[in-house]
């Protein structure tokens, strides 16, 4: 296919390699030309403007960071997708942002499929992905070629904003799971015991997860070099908490961990991993 790709960070250089690799045309577009540099080396198009890209695309994606983001791209898209086409968005953003889109491109007879991805930059260089998307249902057959390159799980959720609703649910369980190891370095620690061992014991019982290998590892090791930095779960809890402040979900947990996030934010972490949540709490305990 003729495929248009916008965002080339973290997550969006593997995944638009991975199309690439899979005999896709590609067709780019960077504000920093220099981030799609490795992709026309490879043989992608470099495109002069985002409508460009879209004139070009049976299907444009893109993986830029924010709601804004993406409703400033899709205005500048619309102009050039022809009826028939498509917009898959890989990004997280609000579902309310996304419901937004699809009512512009309805107009003029493009679709627009929300199919946030969770998996880190490891699941994106792997192409493991956890894709859960939302869009209409006779869409499927066209985005399968796409998310088959990309990853492993891939969940059609509901209609246009569904898949935003649900990566709402990945962010809410995961980072309250990173708060919880955080929590209990802390109560390691405190109480003179090796939280490398405790995580070890842990591994192997019912508390056992990816987040306690993962982002439990890196408390367990010191180590606060970003593999997702913390702005951008900050960034996700924003849209949840919002979301939920809207249609009147209480999240009681969520709440608590959403101040957490605010603290570390504060304390100018934002570019450290989320693991750096451990630091919030030690800092609480010094003062």
């Amino acid at each position: 296919m003729n495929i248009g790709f916008i965002g080339f960070g973290t997550m969006g250089a593997p995944m638009a390699g991975h199309l690439l690799q899979a005999g896709h045309a590609l067709h780019v577009w960077s504000r920093r030309a220099a981030s799609a540099d490795f992709l026309v080396e490879r043989g992608a198009r470099r495109c002069a403007a985002p409508a460009a890209v879209a004139a070009a695309s049976e299907i444009v994606c893109t993986n830029v960071t924010a709601s804004g983001d993406v409703e400033g791209l899709a205005a500048q898209l619309a102009g050039g997708l022809a009826p028939g086409t498509m917009h898959v968005d890989f990004s997280t953003i609000a579902p309310s942002a996304a419901r937004r889109i699809a009512t512009l491109y309805a107009e003029r007879d493009v679709e627009f499929v929300d199919a946030p991805v969770s998996g880190g930059g490891g699941g994106a260089r792997n192409a493991t992905l956890s894709i859960m998307w939302g869009g209409k249902s006779a869409l499927a057959p066209r985005l399968e070629p796409l998310f088959s390159v990309l990853g492993k799980t891939i969940v059609r959720v509901g209609e246009v904003g569904a898949g935003q609703v649900a990566k709402a649910c990945n962010q809410m369980v995961m980072v309250a799971a990173i708060e919880a190891c955080a929590e209990a370095a802390r109560l390691a620690e405190a109480a003179g015991v090796d939280f490398a061992l405790v995580r070890q014991a842990m591994l192997g019982g019912s508390a056992g997860s990816r987040v306690l290998d993962a982002f439990g590892g890196r408390m367990a090791a010191r180590d606060f070099t970003p593999g997702v930095e913390a702005r951008l779960h900050h960034k996700d809890y924003a849209l949840l908490m919002d979301e939920a402040s809207r249609i009147g979900a209480p999240l009681p947990v969520s709440a608590a961990v959403w101040q957490q996030l605010n603290a570390l934010m504060a304390q100018g972490m934002g570019v450290r991993d989320t693991a750096s949540l451990l630091q919030v709490l030690e800092a609480a305990g010094r003062q």
